[in-house]
């Protein structure tokens, strides 16, 4: 056994100490000023080139022992996306400690830069999507802290970027004032950073009065010379308001159409349509919802 030991390190020794040609990969690194460009998706890290050398040396380099990378300098970046690999043998060789390049066996290198910038949005939260409940209004305005944030990424990414950038709403059904953290998200995490991730944010949410009214409704298009009778009572209006509001409200600015074109003639009825109402009111509806007629010569 020591024998054969022997005889082993002797053959590996002197086998190590010929020269061989093969492929190895061989690492790669980009030289590029991070204050002013970012690489938008994952830059590579190796390229395949053939070299010829000492078996010693091809054994380090397969091992990635000590191995210096090549430093690749891109002109023209952002606008440069690739590059074929005979334009890396320079940097390559430069750094091949003991080994003779043949050539560069990828064919070429893919990579996607954009200019790092800083952009500053308002901040904002979008009403019209808060969930209140039935008999609640939203009553801005709405307070939050703090009203801005400021971005920076890619170009291309944070150009895109609404302002003002909306947060979060609540998932809760609100029915009182609300006060709370809301999250500031965007599905850039890793390109793009941004100095707020949640704000407080304040508003009101307030009960409604309600309150009805009896409309005489509008006609339109009815034939001439018929009588007509609404067989399922007066026309109605139920709305709603901000209790502030209450002496502001002018119930006789509503207007409600009844219009004979969009008679049912399977049930002689006509949906009323309210064509006009007093500001600051809400949540307006007509009762009844379909109005039964009747008509008869006059």
């Amino acid at each position: 056994m020591l024998c054969f030991f022997t005889a082993a390190t002797f053959w590996l020794l002197n086998a190590l100490n010929k020269n061989y040609t093969t492929l190895v990969s061989y690492p790669i690194q980009f030289a590029y000023d991070p204050r002013q460009l970012v690489p938008v998706k994952p830059l590579p890290e190796e390229v395949t080139i053939s070299v010829t050398g000492k078996g010693w040396k091809l054994l380090r380099k397969n091992l990635q022992f000590q191995v210096q990378p090549a430093i690749l300098t891109i002109r023209g970046l952002p606008y440069v996306k690739s590059v074929p690999g005979t334009a890396l043998r320079p940097a390559i060789s430069s750094v091949l400690d003991g080994l003779a390049l043949n050539f560069v066996a990828t064919d070429s290198i893919a990579f996607d830069f954009d200019r790092l910038v800083t952009r500053k949005v308002p901040i904002t939260v979008d009403s019209t999507q808060l969930q209140i409940d039935s008999g609640f209004a939203f009553a801005g305005p709405i307070v939050i802290r703090p009203d801005s944030v400021t971005f920076v990424g890619p170009e291309r990414i944070i150009e895109q970027f609404p302002s003002p950038y909306p947060l979060a709403v609540p998932t809760a059904s609100l029915k009182a004032p609300y006060k709370g953290e809301l999250s500031l998200t965007h599905d850039f995490t890793k390109l793009v950073k941004a100095d707020v991730s949640e704000a407080e944010v304040e508003f009101n949410v307030l009960a409604l009065e309600r309150q009805e009214v009896a409309v005489p409704p509008l006609l339109q298009n009815f034939p001439p010379g018929y009588r007509l009778r609404l067989v399922n009572g007066p026309v109605r209006v139920q709305y709603a308001f901000l209790p502030k509001h209450r002496e502001q409200i002018q119930p006789e600015l509503f207007q409600v159409v009844l219009d004979y074109q969009k008679f049912n003639a399977a049930d002689s009825t006509i949906v009323p349509v309210v064509s006009h109402k007093p500001p600051l009111v809400r949540q307006v509806a007509v009762l009844p919802a379909r109005v039964h007629i009747s008509l008869t010569p006059q």
